[in-house]
């Protein structure tokens, strides 16, 4: 990753943070977007910066245009061309049952979840495709392949966001740019905090590798993806679930 410039977003927690600082020391320039927790977003860079790193804070909603666009644009400005894109940005919903659900409420998580990979794809990909090179890296949930109760607006909006890179990779392919999926299951990260300690014990001996993820582990598999070393690796959903979803 050296001297690749890379734009996570929704990186102020979990594993965009992880993601973020392990594209950092591995030599990668990082830009940090954050919509509500600068603080934190800050907190990222510094520790990023601390290291010997180059990082920046950015603030975008991912789902409005205007405000990805002047994303992009003050990235290039102060770091560089973007090279990677992980599309990480965390689209809330509630859990509840089918029948509880409005649809204002389905419909908020399905076109955010679209729009925030539309926008970003739309704002990188024509220097990716001028320069014939990039990667982008969707950060989905095996829980579009394999849902649980009361997450049927998850599921449903990952299973898009899923389509929507198999097709993104077939399209950008000829011009050397690779679109890829990486699906973590359950993860402990403050998203997931108010799960039961019992459920998430019970997922950790339901798996081969007998634990949930942390953010580390999804970063870990990102950089993997996002590395020359996976040059012919596109339009692929790669599960990180310790082994509870195989395909």
């Amino acid at each position: 990753m050296k001297n690749k410039i890379a734009l996570v977003t929704g990186a102020s927690r979990g594993i965009g943070r992880a993601t973020a600082k392990l594209l950092a020391a591995e030599g990668a320039a990082v830009a940090v977007n954050y919509f509500q927790s600068e603080s934190a977003a800050r907190a990222v860079v510094d520790e990023i910066t601390q290291a010997g790193g180059r990082a920046l804070a950015v603030r975008a909603d991912a789902r409005d245009e205007a405000q990805v666009r002047a994303m992009v644009a003050d990235v290039e400005q102060s770091l560089g061309p973007v090279d990677l894109l992980v599309a990480n940005a965390s689209i809330g919903f509630p859990v509840k049952p089918f029948t509880q659900f409005a649809w204002g409420e389905f419909e908020a998580k399905l076109t955010g979840e679209l729009k925030s990979i539309f926008f970003s794809c739309q704002a990188v990909l024509p220097g990716m495709i001028e320069r014939k090179s990039g990667s982008i890296i969707a950060i989905s949930s095996t829980l579009s392949r394999h849902s649980s109760p009361g997450f049927i607006a998850h599921s449903t909006a990952k299973s898009g966001l899923d389509a929507f890179v198999r097709s993104l990779a077939e399209e950008v392919g000829p011009f050397g740019v690779r679109v890829n999926v990486v699906a973590p299951g359950l993860t402990l990260t403050d998203a997931t905090a108010w799960l039961p300690e019992e459920q998430k014990a019970m997922i950790g001996e339901m798996a081969p590798l007998k634990r949930v993820a942390l953010p580390e582990d999804i970063a870990g598999v990102v950089l993997a993806i996002a590395s020359d070393h996976s040059r012919f690796v596109t339009g692929c959903y790669i599960p990180v679930s310790g082994g509870l979803l195989m395909l």
